[in-house]
């Protein structure tokens, strides 16, 4: 008639919370602290590349908008983004 205190099936959800945490959540804080740095780091002179894939090089920096100088010869324009729409930038730092 008595049975005892299964454990378990509270293992499995102890399980599958780690297993979310490890596969999900910790990647995703990593990567958000990794593109906090870049940003935190960009300077003027800097190649980079934009979410919406436009290629330029850094003219001015503002608390959270860049102005980016686009294309080449007598095609160039000047344009304003936010800063958080820099995905990537190609200026290697030592």
């Amino acid at each position: 008639m008595g049975e005892g205190f299964n454990i378990l099936p509270y293992l499995y959800i102890v399980f599958l919370i780690l297993l979310f945490y490890f596969m999900l959540i910790r990647p995703q804080k990593k990567q958000q602290k990794k593109m906090k740095a870049m940003l935190d780091n960009l300077a003027v002179g800097d190649k980079v590349v934009t979410i919406g894939g436009i290629h330029g090089k850094v003219l001015k920096l503002k608390d959270d908008t860049v102005v980016i100088e686009s294309g080449s010869g007598t095609e160039k324009s000047v344009i304003t983004f936010s800063k958080n729409s820099i995905a990537n930038c190609l200026t290697i730092k030592e």
